[in-house]
């Protein structure tokens, strides 16, 4: 079975009842279809992916469960070894390695997209005028989004060898597009 967008989406929306937590796979979704198309990559496999990388946490919400246990019910459900281990790919405490383009990109997005995502939701225009300026600010202030993993995002950058305000301005301007979904603030909708 090759797994498709929508059978992602349906997946994430059957095990994931939280609005958070699918706005959180909306914005990674946004972050790494957006590097594929980059790297010339798999857009439509990549999305598959970064949507489905948390699809568990909601009933697995413990390092011992998340994302292993989670991988049992996509194999089930016909997922490629794949796609499941560039989900499992993404949670240090596995170890695992981050051997292909799409697993380096999932985890440098991951904690990223949940902070640019929460960096627009303090904004009035939510991410219309966001800098990576501003994000750096922020990544300072340990009080701020303070479950984000700085050195996660760190990590990214350098994985995929990148400058860190180059990946902030990159995952903001992917996640731009979809700022309403996200339930962020635009222009727009500031104004109105």
């Amino acid at each position: 079975m090759e797994p498709t967008r929508d059978r992602a989406w349906e997946t994430l929306t059957r095990h994931t009842k939280s609005e958070a937590l699918r706005r959180h796979a909306l914005a990674v979704e946004a972050a790494v279809r957006a590097y594929a198309r980059q790297f010339g990559e798999d857009e439509e496999r990549w999305a598959v992916v970064a949507l489905l990388h948390d699809f568990d946490y909601e009933i697995h919400p413990t390092l011992d469960k998340h994302p292993q246990d989670g991988a049992a019910i996509l194999r089930d459900e016909g997922y490629p070894e794949d796609v499941i281990e560039a989900i499992l790919s993404h949670a240090n405490h596995l170890d695992l390695p981050r051997d292909t383009p799409l697993k380096r990109t999932l985890f440098a997005c991951d904690e990223l997209s949940g902070f640019v995502h929460a960096c627009g939701l303090v904004r009035p225009d939510g991410i219309d005028t966001l800098e990576p300026k501003s994000v750096r600010k922020k990544l300072k202030q340990p009080s701020f989004a303070s479950g984000v993993s700085r050195d996660d995002v760190y990590e990214g950058a350098e994985l995929l060898r990148v400058d860190l305000n180059d990946h902030i301005a990159f995952v903001i301007a992917a996640l731009r597009p979809i700022a309403p979904e996200l339930g962020l603030r635009t222009a727009a909708t500031a104004d109105a």
